[in-house]
């Protein structure tokens, strides 16, 4: 049952516009309107072959980022349905926050993030960005799909601000800056980096986490990567595994992990949701804006779910992300990522032709990031076809 709108939530009708203005929509608010232009999306149908953890040929049953996508969209609703949130802005942030992720998932970004460090670097995040304000060709008006500044606020600092008030970088972009591409953006319609996002970006960003640790675990077990006992190693899970085996004494392995996976989802969002209730209790915001200036994120996990959680990662970091085996395809994909940027580099008449518009007048740095950009957007597949195109060898990542 959905909670009713709440004060704080964002609001369709007091949306801050877009960056070209066009007439509303008969039928649909400014944030439906948003995310139905995402899921039209070129960007978002590639990521149906663009690597979560498996690449796409490994097995039909394991996640891409598009069903990873919708996983993160279906936890982030019913997280804004609880909290009276704008269910359709939630949703757009949860659809679009991997737009931007390259071929290969975490591996392409190493390696694109190496090709371009003399260029400012490649950043998931601002990719993003680039991708829903100018990589889109899809409208006669403008490039990208002109979302609203809402939907463009929420992508960039779902995990909270990115500046302070006198726009000193902060966290993760404290020691390399802000991303060129989002300085950029923000010099002609600013997001106000120094401020936290709205609530339903917030969600988007927890609901993200909450679906990469149950379904990685999921994909880990599919693969025989780690058993389901072995996630007894973990206070959280070696319970709720002991109930499911009290429950269900002769339960298969395979039912076995589905239920702990099920039960993993529901304990997350309930104390997701239970935190935010006592944060929002204590904080009593009258508006969006009061979330924007509050001091601290206020969509959170509480103590002991956060331990479980970083207890969580810290076992896939270990018995997934750093197996053997897919450290292994991951090496070999960040060379193809590598190589297919180093011969565009010296070739860059050998890219797609659609890319070539304008390409006589680059400087140096526009033509990296012109690459970079080309790279970013293939999937798995196409980056693997080209790669065996160029190259006499081309490494199976099997």
């Amino acid at each position: 049952m959905a909670a009713p709108r709440a004060p704080f939530a964002c609001d369709p009708d007091r949306s801050r516009g877009r960056l070209f203005a066009e007439p509303p929509s008969r039928t649909r608010s400014p944030f439906r309107r948003d995310c139905d232009r995402v899921i039209h999306s070129t960007a978002f149908r590639r990521l149906k072959h663009k690597t979560q953890v498996f690449v796409f040929h490994e097995g039909d049953h394991y996640r891409t980022r598009l069903s990873h996508s919708l996983e993160v969209a279906q936890i982030a609703r019913a997280l804004a349905r609880m909290l009276g949130l704008d269910e359709d802005l939630t949703e757009t942030l949860a659809l679009a926050h991997d737009l931007g992720h390259p071929p290969f998932g975490h591996a392409g970004e190493r390696a694109l993030d190496k090709c371009l460090q003399a260029h400012g670097g490649f950043d998931h995040n601002a990719q993003t960005l680039r991708v829903l304000t100018s990589l889109e060709h899809r409208y006669p008006e403008f490039d990208g799909l002109n979302l609203t500044w809402e939907a463009l606020e929420g992508i960039v600092k779902h995990n909270g601000p990115l500046t302070d008030h006198d726009g000193t970088p902060l966290g993760h972009y404290r020691d390399r800056g802000v991303p060129v591409g989002i300085r950029d953006h923000d010099e002609i319609f600013s997001l106000e980096l120094f401020s936290f996002a709205s609530l339903e970006a917030q969600v988007a960003a927890i609901a993200d986490d909450i679906a990469y640790d149950a379904h990685d675990i999921d994909d880990g077990l599919r693969a025989a990567l780690f058993a389901v006992d072995d996630l007894k190693a973990m206070p959280l899970t070696a319970a709720m595994i002991t109930e499911i085996d009290a429950h269900y004494p002769a339960l298969d392995q395979d039912r076995r992990g589905a239920e702990l996976v099920r039960e993993l989802i529901s304990y997350l969002i309930t104390a997701v949701f239970s935190e935010a209730t006592k944060r929002l209790d204590a904080a009593q915001p009258k508006s969006v804006d009061d979330i924007r200036h509050h001091a601290t994120q206020l969509i959170q996990f509480p103590a002991e779910a956060a331990e479980a959680e970083a207890g969580i990662k810290s076992f896939l970091k270990l018995h997934m992300y750093r197996h053997q085996r897919i450290m292994r395809i991951m090496g070999d994909a960040e060379r193809i990522v590598s190589d297919l940027f180093a011969h565009y580099l010296e070739n860059p008449s050998q890219m797609s032709s659609d890319w070539l518009e304008g390409s006589a007048d680059d400087s140096e740095a526009a033509r990296a990031r012109r690459i970079g950009n080309f790279i970013a957007g293939m999937t798995d597949r196409y980056a693997l076809i080209e790669h065996q195109r160029l190259f006499d060898s081309t490494p199976d990542l099997r």
